[in-house]
């Protein structure tokens, strides 16, 4: 196992499963920029200063600003990989740079100021990972409402699941948290799954692994609209079997 496939196995364990159904040439295409996501959402948390926070992303910030003038990229486990990656396939850059900025309201420690500004949150960081993820395996760009659904759905699920991890580390991830608007997130979380998986033939076979990386997203939103006391005490994470099996069975019939 390659470096970056051990990053992202022991930092991102659901994403790492879920990519294990992709060849393993889409594999070692993907771990770079999985690696890369870890590392800016894991840098707010790593410290309790938030200028060393700031620095630990504007070091990514740097490094995309490298990228988009051709740099040599940065001697670094991950900078590098996702350099090549990123100059090699043409990526923009900009989504990359979204994605950094959107990781400085975890540092502020402030609430957002709407329930848009926290959709924008999801939008600018699972949404675009899962775009720029799904544009390496060969998803055209007719497909981009599709993704950005699959991930907008994928993204608040993971959301609610972390939701008693962030309160306790000082964060207000919720605009809302009263059972009314919590099941009104994920209602509207369920319609835009729906709608993706509507659109599921607009995305390529090959495309699939980059989707399926919300495989739990339905089961999840569903249990928070169902019980949404189960947010804020953690009780929406299942059995381990569950998830297992869950994936098994959507890798299998490649319905994401």
């Amino acid at each position: 196992m390659s470096d970056l496939a051990e990053i992202v196995r022991l930092g991102d364990p659901d994403r790492f499963a879920a990519t294990l159904a992709a060849p393993e040439g889409a594999r070692v295409r993907l771990w770079p920029l999985y690696a890369f996501n870890l590392e800016i959402a894991r840098a707010p948390y790593v410290t309790q200063e938030p200028l060393i926070a700031e620095m630990r992303l504007q070091f990514w910030a740097d490094v995309m600003d490298g990228i988009a003038r051709g740099a040599a990229p940065h001697a670094h486990e991950v900078a590098r990989p996702l350099a090549l990656l990123w100059q090699g396939e043409g990526l923009p850059v900009a989504l990359g740079q979204a994605m950094i900025a959107a990781r400085y309201w975890d540092i502020a420690r402030v609430p957002f100021a709407d329930e848009a500004a926290l959709m924008a949150h999801l939008d600018a960081t699972t949404g675009n990972l899962m775009w720029l993820a799904a544009r390496l395996l060969g998803a055209p760009e007719q497909s981009t409402p599709v993704v950005r659904d699959m991930a907008h759905a994928a993204g608040l699920a993971n959301w609610l699941l972390a939701v008693p991890a962030m309160q306790a580390a000082g964060r207000v991830p919720l605009v809302d948290d009263g059972d009314a608007a919590i099941r009104a997130l994920a209602d509207a979380g369920l319609a835009r799954l729906a709608r993706a998986r509507a659109g599921r033939g607009q995305v390529p076979k090959a495309a699939a692994p980059a989707l399926l990386t919300g495989w739990r997203a339905g089961t999840i939103l569903r249990r928070a609209g169902r019980s949404p006391a189960r947010v804020r005490d953690g009780g929406l994470q299942g059995s381990e079997f569950a998830r297992r099996g869950g994936l098994l069975w959507r890798a299998l019939s490649g319905l994401w």
